[in-house]
């Protein structure tokens, strides 16, 4: 396959960036898109130039990490898959990609598609833990939990916190993240004892770190690679209201 890329290129935070124009040439039907940069880099080297810089790991979809934006969406237009699911054979010959990195205030960027998420770290230390000790493993049936419960905190856990909801979100909202961490121990009996003091926490966080607000439009729901519910907001906006209440009257 014979493709045109348009690339963001930024040198750091502070630089205005622009896009930049590669051809990749000859490239295999079956290599995922991450693949297809690769074969870009080794020319870019090979030219004497400064390889495209972006974020990877797993390779498998499981770490969230490969955070662009090809063709203006999040990951890829496609449903329930991250950039380094997306393989060459979904794109036509002679097709021009668009390659932008996640773009949020709070995801300021590093290098070209690298941007720094370390704010979703700092949501997770605010409160997406128990800190009750745990001991040896339980037997799995010594704490009844409904099913129902039990499959909203094992959907919500499937967040991989990658970042598309935000960079998808016209107001770079990551509700659908810090609601996802709240409510997978929130629906647990373990998360129970400290469900007010997470929400707040997190919550807060979320601010602190400026992210914007929820309007409800479901961009996040549609480019999650995990496809979480956009209830998992319902659920925290209530469990927050009510935990702000009574510590109000406290």
């Amino acid at each position: 396959m014979n493709l045109t890329l348009k690339v963001w290129r930024q040198a750091h935070a502070n630089d205005t960036g622009s896009i930049e124009t590669y051809p990749a040439n000859d490239i295999p039907e079956e290599a995922s898109f991450l693949e297809m940069l690769d074969i870009v880099n080794e020319r870019i080297i090979e030219d004497g130039g400064d390889p495209i810089h972006f974020d990877h790991d797993c390779r498998e979809g499981i770490c969230g990490m490969c955070s662009l934006t090809i063709n203006g969406v999040p990951h890829t237009k496609d449903s329930g898959i991250t950039t380094c699911q997306v393989h060459m054979r979904k794109f036509r010959e002679g097709d021009t990609i668009w390659v932008e990195p996640f773009r949020a205030r709070a995801f300021p960027i590093v290098k070209d598609l690298m941007t720094d998420r370390s704010a979703f770290d700092r949501i997770i230390a605010a409160g997406g833990y128990i800190s009750v000790r745990t001991g040896s493993a339980p037997d799995a049936n010594s704490i009844p939990i409904s099913k129902d419960d039990a499959n909203d905190a094992f959907d919500a856990a499937a967040c991989i916190g990658c970042g598309a909801c935000v960079a998808a979100c016209k107001n770079a909202s990551a509700m659908l993240f810090v609601g996802a961490k709240a409510n997978h121990l929130n629906k647990l009996p373990q998360g129970e004892p400290e469900k007010d003091k997470r929400v707040l926490g997190m919550v807060r966080q979320m601010d602190a770190e400026g992210f914007g607000n929820c309007t409800n439009q479901y961009e996040c729901e549609g480019v999650c690679p995990k496809e979480i519910s956009a209830d998992v907001i319902a659920k925290l906006n209530r469990d927050y209201a009510a935990a702000a209440t009574r510590e109000a009257v406290e």
